[in-house]
């Protein structure tokens, strides 16, 4: 089919994007070779493989932060992701990077959750300490490299080499040797700003916390009520909490653009390869850096270390435990692929990996017929 009228990837992103953003054309490709697609990008092909996977469809049933038996308001991993997708789309637009990359990464940046969140992880570290313990961002590309497939009968999604890099980039930022893509960056500083404006969302809504007691004792909240000013006063309280929540979003996302993406735009870098090499880093500073450090240990301390939360993290970890003890003890209740999986990775591995892939109610199923 020839291209005719359409516009080349390469041609559309000289016009829209800067020097600095990784450019489609400057991908160093997949581990196995594609041929190129007539009128999408590789990394627009990427978020698509990341959209269709299953484990991306599975990210609905897994908790971010409160169970089910709080409610149906409150965020799950996908709600998350999908929010953390839509502010990194803004600021990377806005900074002019690659969008399609941006999309792809920060789609795909969650995959690895295991059930019950960041206590189920915590969880199957434990379990699987003796060979190396578990990360949720390292599973993630465990899922893009071996557990997933396509329409074709290859293992793996065959990502670029840009999406794993930045979710190797994840696993521990201490150990890269160089700073990120300024792409994977957005992704990051969305994501912290994401979580912190719904889970304050979602704490309110749940009555853990009240809007009072974040307005007396954040800043953040204090600022978020200035802004808002005498409309604060009219509003019905939902239509307040929603507005607040707006209005944190709004601020961190404008401190962001104004001062990191300021620092960018003055960098004189002609490439991705310069803006890694540079000071910069895409992320909240100034005041608002440490207004939101304040409001962070806030939630640590009043919301994730609620007794209610803490009695679900210890009840869903007692049940990882014992489900991962039965699987060990049995392999053969897996299903076929992680019985064969044990023979490449052992069967620790295999069953942390099964257990990892699994959403909230179907381990719960899971559980009851195992370990009853």
């Amino acid at each position: 089919m020839e291209r005719g009228f359409l516009q080349t990837v390469e041609e559309r992103e000289s016009l829209l994007l800067a020097p600095y953003a990784m450019h489609s054309c400057d991908s160093a490709g997949r581990r196995r070779v594609e041929t190129e697609h007539l009128y999408r990008g590789p990394f627009q092909r990427d978020r698509d493989r990341v959209l269709h996977s299953s484990a991306y469809r599975r990210l609905s049933g897994k908790m971010q932060v409160f169970t089910g038996d709080k409610g149906d308001y409150h965020r799950t991993r996908l709600t998350h992701t999908q929010e953390v997708a839509s502010i990194a789309r803004t600021i990377g637009r806005s900074l002019r990077l690659n969008e399609d990359l941006v999309e792809a990464l920060a789609l795909f940046h969650d995959i690895g959750h295991p059930p019950f969140g960041h206590a189920g992880e915590d969880a199957l570290d434990e379990c699987l300490k003796s060979v190396g313990g578990f990360s949720h961002n390292r599973y993630g590309l465990t899922i893009a490299e071996e557990l997933e497939t396509r329409h074709q009968p290859i293992q793996g999604l065959n990502l670029t080499y840009e999406v794993l890099e930045g979710q190797k980039s994840r696993v521990d930022k201490q150990a890269a040797d160089r700073r990120p893509l300024l792409e994977a960056q957005v992704v990051d500083a969305a994501d912290s700003i994401t979580y912190d404006a719904h889970d304050t969302d979602d704490a309110i809504k749940l009555e853990m916390v009240t809007l009072e007691e974040l307005r007396r004792e954040l800043v953040m909240i204090q600022w978020c009520f200035e802004e808002l000013g005498s409309r604060a006063d009219s509003l019905e309280p939902d239509s307040l909490r929603r507005a607040i929540v707006h209005t944190l979003i709004d601020f961190q996302v404008n401190n962001v653009l104004m001062k990191s993406g300021k620092l960018v735009s003055q960098s004189g870098w002609q490439s991705s390869t310069q803006a890694r090499e540079g000071a910069v880093i895409i992320e909240p500073l100034g005041e608002l850096a440490d207004a939101k450090q304040q409001l962070e240990t806030f939630l640590y301390d009043r919301v994730y270390r609620h007794p209610e939360l803490i009695a679900t993290r210890d009840r869903a970890q007692a049940q990882i435990r014992s489900l991962y003890k039965a699987l060990v003890e049995d392999p053969s209740k897996m299903p076929s692929r992680f019985i064969q999986r044990c023979e490449t990775c052992g069967i620790e591995r295999s069953v942390g990996d099964y257990i990892a892939g699994m959403t909230d109610r179907f381990f719960e199923k899971q559980h009851a017929i195992q370990c009853s």
